[in-house]
């Protein structure tokens, strides 16, 4: 899946957040470990969500109009 990702510098380096999952926030000291934070941010999001919602798995999909 691919997801919109806001990234700004901050005083300990890069912050980042998901808007499509509100709640979804990381940092790094570089952006590109900034982007690997927030994918595994994300990934545990959805689990979370998985998991509170009582579904036992969850699939995604990108549709294109």
């Amino acid at each position: 899946m691919n997801y919109r990702v806001t990234l700004f510098p901050s005083g300990e380096g890069w912050a980042v957040s998901c808007p499509d999952r509100i709640g979804c926030h990381s940092q790094g000291a570089t952006r590109e470990e900034a982007l690997a934070h927030i994918r595994d941010a994300i990934r545990l999001w959805l689990e979370v969500e998985t998991e509170e919602s009582g579904l036992k798995r969850f699939e995604q999909a990108a549709v294109t109009i």
